[in-house]
């Protein structure tokens, strides 16, 4: 197995059961054991598992910021995309395996003993408020709206991990829709 192939395996592996049982409750050896990837070739790739969690950090938010654009850019009306990232959040929150933010999840866990782990998810939320800071923008809205719509989104996403619906992403839309008036 290639290098790229055994760090997709257990990035995969990773992934699943990380999002799925918190990375806390996980060790290598099931890393390796669900990804196929020999414990020696995984530390090979990943020396410590905090190198493990911060790629299955980065490489989550590359999908997740790439559906959540894709979805909202489908909307021509500009307040319109601004919805849409409360109607993708829905969706999201609405899909079966659904357990919270996972760099919510990983700054709980991680993130007062590792810095490398609560830079991760201080880049991911970094970016997200930019991009509604974009939509904002385009909307020709003031940007002063960026740090309530960006809360309103967040609280969304602590609350629905927590209550298991995706009830927290509609309330959320409305009071949006509120503030954008």
């Amino acid at each position: 197995m290639d290098g790229a192939t055994a760090r997709e395996q257990a990035l995969d592996a990773a992934e699943t059961l990380f999002y799925g049982r918190g990375v806390q409750s996980v060790g290598m050896d099931e890393v390796r054991a669900a990804s196929g990837v020999s414990l020696k070739r995984l530390y090979q790739l990943f020396p410590a598992k905090d190198l493990l969690v911060e790629a299955y950090l980065e490489r989550r938010d590359v999908r997740w910021r790439g559906r959540l654009a894709e979805f909202v850019a489908r909307r021509e009306e500009p307040r319109e995309r601004i919805l849409a990232v409360f109607d993708w959040l829905e969706e999201w929150f609405a899909e079966p395996d659904f357990r919270g933010c996972a760099w919510i999840n990983a700054y709980g866990e991680l993130g007062a003993t590792s810095e490398r782990v609560a830079e991760r998810v201080r880049a991911h939320k970094r970016a997200f408020r930019e991009y509604l800071g974009a939509l904002i923008a385009e909307a020709g809205l003031p940007g002063a709206l960026t740090g309530p719509l960006f809360l309103l989104a967040e609280g969304a996403m602590v609350t629905a991990g927590i209550t298991g619906t995706p009830t927290p992403a509609t309330e959320a839309r409305e009071a949006a829709g509120l503030l954008l008036g």
